[in-house]
């Protein structure tokens, strides 16, 4: 019988979270049956957006985490699409072993990586710029906003893991983008990717007047990931018929009340705009062919992605509090 060790959430958080909000356990396994796989995992992806389902979750009874989580490698099978060797990402959270059929309810089901992975890249990639994040940034602007050539795009929290390649990917395809992100190290980072305007959003007078002086024509699309006073903020800046993608509002997640802005309906009405909220696993038939793409665009040094890895499983909740505090550069991976 395999043992594994997991991650429980002891207590739901009351505002930012603390490592005593989670408890590791031990627990044994069932035999793989019919259909499942017995799975090892290599790497954990943490993202903000954990913040947020923790409420969902119940006292000490599953597992932390309700999104993807790459880096499991499987050992056994009784699933033929997922032989004994192969890498997959599989949604079952914080944990060391698992035994699953690859079935979601609030997520994407489990997929292999890709078997032809370009050795030349390191396999961390396929849970942060070359996967989910990759993909949410890729659809965001593609399926959502359906960005032209010419056109100016904002994004905040770009120097994030789908916000640097919200950024890189609006340069491929010919666009204008503006980004702000919370410190100049941070800054400088999106100007060397190639953005073509970035401000610390910590440090300006006036977040209008940035918005302004970075772009005066105003902007045709906006990649959302923060919420809060910025998107009001960006939603004044918006050119008639901009597209507003919403992915995330990082800054209301800690929220201990509930977080109001202005009512919008009038500019939303009177400059035609149209505001979308989306996630990255509503378009799983075409996963496959984006990572492709993705990892196509990296091998001819169009994209480049930071990584902020973590050694070991028992630090994974000092490194989601850290993720959460924005002061790492580069997306945040546990090695187990």
């Amino acid at each position: 019988m395999v043992k594994a060790k997991v991650w429980v959430l002891r207590k739901h958080f009351d505002g930012f979270p603390k490592e005593s909000d989670f408890e590791m356990k031990e627990e044994t396994l069932p035999e793989v049956k019919d259909g499942e796989v017995l799975l090892e995992a290599i790497f954990l992806s943490l993202d903000p957006y954990i913040r947020y389902c923790s409420s969902h979750l119940q006292y000490n009874q599953i597992q932390f985490g309700l999104t993807l989580f790459f880096g499991f490698r499987v050992l056994q099978s009784k699933n033929p699409a997922f032989p004994v060797g192969c890498y997959v990402t599989a949604p079952c959270g914080w944990r060391t072993h698992t035994v699953t059929n690859g079935k979601a309810k609030f997520s994407q089901d489990m997929a292999q990586v890709l078997p032809d992975w370009p050795k030349e890249i390191p396999l961390s990639l396929a849970v942060s710029a070359l996967g989910m994040p990759g993909l949410t940034a890729l659809y965001g602007l593609e399926e959502v906003m359906q960005v032209k050539p010419g056109e100016i795009v904002l994004v905040s929290a770009a120097a994030g893991a789908v916000g640097t390649m919200v950024g890189q990917i609006c340069k491929i395809k010919g666009c204008k983008v503006v980004g702000s992100a919370g410190s100049d190290d941070k800054v400088a980072y999106l100007k060397e990717l190639g953005f073509d305007h970035a401000f610390n959003y910590k440090t300006i007078p006036s977040l209008d007047e940035a918005l302004k002086k970075a772009s005066p024509e105003g902007y045709d699309c906006y990649f959302e990931n923060v919420g809060g006073p910025f998107f009001t903020a960006a939603l004044n800046q918006m050119r008639p018929g901009g597209r507003i993608a919403v992915c995330g509002a990082i800054s209301l997640y800690n929220a201990t009340t509930p977080q109001t802005c202005p009512y919008p309906h009038m500019t939303i009405i009177t400059r035609c705009l149209r505001i979308e909220g989306f996630q990255a696993n509503q378009w799983p038939d075409k996963d496959e062919a984006s990572i492709r793409r993705l990892v196509t665009w990296m091998k001819e040094g169009k994209l480049k992605a930071k990584e902020k890895i973590t050694e070991g499983f028992e630090h994974t909740p000092g490194a989601f509090i850290r993720m959460l505090k924005g002061t790492d550069l580069g997306k945040a991976v546990v090695k187990v």
